[in-house]
């Protein structure tokens, strides 16, 4: 294997907050988010108890300092201001923060939520994601999306002049969706989009309403080869428009990348407050998965009566931190330090890594390796399950 030469990349983890808010105004078709409709939602109820499970985490965690924190969901913009600023406070209070800590709310572009942009950044929000998800009106009606196109082009529009940095996210591989029709919805979003994009092809996942949908053939995807191409296009028109792909998904300027994103693929520690949420924490030298119960009312239930709504955490042995560093981290073009595979499994890279799969994946150009650091090549990342599947079988 010849080595190959990297441009400098990578940083530290970091330590980040995720909050979940489980409540959207209407389940989208393709979401398997943990999501729920209410008609009504107590939210001064729901602050104290985001509140009390927060406080939960920090006595686990004190001393550590938060470089970032995530509000998600579910639909975040229907959270009331006054709650974000409340458990931001909470934060500042609990933890050291970071300099600089980036602070980021999902929201969706209805101009109901849009008029609340200014008090939600007064309440500390210095990072917005929208979820655009398309730019024509058949397609969003399509996708069960609650906005249209000049909706979600006005909220991008009042995003760049209230907040200091945002984003937006858009699905492809829709169905009938040519490559040219893709490319021309793209060069549309970056009339709008300044630093960051994230752009998904669209899967249909169980439990969601598109799911019986598509097992009876009544909604049919672009084929895999079709696929593919969507995908090279989007790499490349990005690339050239100066947003290349730093993770499988998510197109940056240098500097723009989420760094709460970023803290999740690096394999860093992050707190998950709300139902459903999930986290990974290193406490006294081993690593814990930690997950809430899904069903918002019981964990509304749970906190209010143990303090928090988590199950008992899950220790992550040796071998299986080696195993998400390597799932994780090489979703990103910088892949993973071989430092890092040593630190988290506890054996040399080569003892995790199957070396015969690693030489044919190397030679057949999906992998790069060098002293210091293996990553997955465009072509590899586009193949990222099949060939994690070769690497640590």
């Amino acid at each position: 294997m010849l080595p190959v030469t990297f441009a400098p990349v990578g940083g530290a983890p970091g330590f980040a907050i995720y909050i979940h808010w489980p409540f959207c105004k209407s389940k989208c078709p393709y979401c398997d988010f943990n999501s729920h409709v209410r008609e009504r939602v107590d939210h001064a109820r729901w602050r104290a108890a985001l509140i009390r499970e927060l406080d939960h985490y920090a006595d686990l965690t004190a001393g550590r300092t938060v470089t970032s924190v995530f509000f998600g969901g579910g639909t975040p913009s229907l959270m009331e201001p006054a709650t974000v600023g409340a458990v931001l406070d909470r934060i500042a209070e609990r933890w050291p923060v970071a300099a600089g800590l980036e602070v980021s709310l999902e929201a969706n572009p209805t101009s109901i939520e849009a008029d609340k942009f200014r008090a939600f950044r007064s309440a500390g929000v210095n990072r917005v994601s929208l979820g655009i998800q398309a730019l024509d009106d058949t397609s969003l009606r399509f996708l069960g999306r609650q906005h249209n196109a000049a909706e979600a082009t006005g909220a991008i529009g009042l995003a760049a002049t209230i907040f200091d940095r945002f984003s937006f996210d858009l699905i492809y591989a829709r169905p009938g969706q040519s490559v040219a029709a893709w490319e021309a919805e793209l060069t549309q979003a970056l009339d709008h989009a300044v630093g960051h994009l994230s752009v998904y092809q669209l899967t249909i996942e169980e439990g969601t309403a598109f799911f019986p949908l598509h097992a009876r053939g009544e909604l049919v995807l672009p084929d895999e080869d079709l696929a593919g191409d969507l995908y090279e296009a989007t790499q490349s028109l990005l690339g050239t428009a100066g947003l290349p792909a730093y993770e499988i998904s998510n197109h940056a300027r240098p500097g723009e990348e989420s760094r709460h994103n970023l803290t999740y693929w690096r394999y860093g520690d992050y707190v998950g407050v709300g139902p459903g949420a999930h986290g990974r924490l290193t406490l006294d030298g081993e690593k814990f998965a930690t997950r809430a119960h899904r069903a918002p009312e019981i964990w509304l239930e749970r906190v209010e009566r143990d303090g928090h709504g988590a199950a008992p955490p899950d220790p992550i042995d040796r071998a299986a931190r080696g195993t998400e560093l390597m799932m994780m981290g090489l979703r990103l073009t910088e892949g993973v330090p071989l430092a890092r595979l040593t630190e988290e499994s506890g054996r040399a890279p080569l003892d995790v890594l199957d070396p015969a799969a690693l030489k044919r994946l190397v030679e057949g150009g999906f992998l790069e390796i060098d002293a210091e650091r293996l990553r997955a090549t465009h072509d590899g990342r586009q193949r990222l399950n099949a060939v994690l599947g070769a690497l640590l079988a």
